[in-house]
């Protein structure tokens, strides 16, 4: 009696299935755990600021000219993301008090600002010191339904003293450029872009435009609607976000183990059932 050997085709399509469970789950399970750790570092940044704002200020305030000299030395990093980094752990949210005069020639409407569910705009002014501009965010008025409506403002105008704190800009992603080839004031604004503003006010400001903003107090008499919020997520909702990330990525492995652990149960058992069908034919 003679056997007729079936050919094995399965053994290269199981290790190519294995090798594509192996690398799926693991691509899913690493970008889950690493947005974990993101979200929880970005929580313990914010913990970090929480304290040190608190500490801030309990101090005095800080000139603008000794925020500027605080500034100075990371002014020499090789790119714009390390001067970024280096001057917000420098002086973000430094307490400064300012003594200068506001220029009414040029006011600034930072659109598409939220102020309990109503649409409008953070009004921005430059003040000017002795040695320095600074754009100086007076805070938020309501912007009309019809866009083509600018809110009616009358900038402030002369001697200045009240104070605030520093904020570094934070540049947002844009579709597109914003274009300021013919300003007509007030400006309205999608972004803070210093380089442009200084370009701007350069005809008759012949003073360096300060590469941050200075938040008014909120318990100054100047200004608008101060609604601002130095940490828009508070470190506790990024540590949550990491909890709920850090959980998904552990249910993910549980699920995809679960799930070969049945799929190769199922697959041995037609293995099984396919041999005892199968078998080799016998001929004389």
């Amino acid at each position: 009696m003679k056997y007729i050997q079936q050919p094995n085709t399965k053994k290269p399509t199981s290790l190519l299935n294995n090798a594509l469970w192996v690398g799926l789950t693991l691509i899913v399970f690493i970008c889950l755990v690493k947005l974990s750790i993101w979200q929880y570092n970005r929580g313990v940044e914010k913990q970090q600021r929480a304290i040190r704002m608190v500490q801030l200020n309990a101090e005095s305030p800080f000139t603008l000219s000794k925020i500027v000299e605080l500034a100075k030395p990371y002014q020499l990093s090789k790119s714009s993301k390390e001067v970024l980094l280096n001057a917000q752990e420098s002086i973000n949210d430094f307490p400064v008090i300012i003594k200068g005069i506001f220029n009414r020639d040029y006011l600034f409407l930072l659109d598409n600002q939220v102020e309990k569910g109503a649409l409008g705009y953070r009004v921005l002014q430059v003040v000017e010191t002795a040695n320095y501009a600074v754009l100086v965010n007076l805070g938020w008025v309501q912007g009309s339904k019809d866009r083509s409506v600018l809110p009616d403002i009358t900038p402030l105008y002369g001697q200045t003293s009240f104070q605030g704190n520093v904020r570094i800009i934070e540049q947002g992603i844009m579709l597109q450029a914003q274009n300021f080839t013919q300003p007509s004031w007030p400006l309205r604004v999608q972004q803070i872009e210093v380089d442009k503003f200084s370009t701007l006010i350069s005809t008759s400001i012949n003073k360096p435009l300060l590469p941050f903003v200075i938040y008014v107090n909120a318990k100054e008499d100047i200004g608008y609607v101060k609604n601002w919020q130095p940490m828009v997520m508070p470190a506790e909702k990024h540590l949550g976000y990491a909890f709920q990330w850090a959980a998904l990525a552990i249910a993910w492995l549980i699920l995809m183990i679960v799930f070969r652990i049945k799929t190769q149960k199922k697959i041995t058992n037609n293995t099984d059932h396919n041999k005892k069908k199968n078998k080799a034919f016998t001929y004389d």
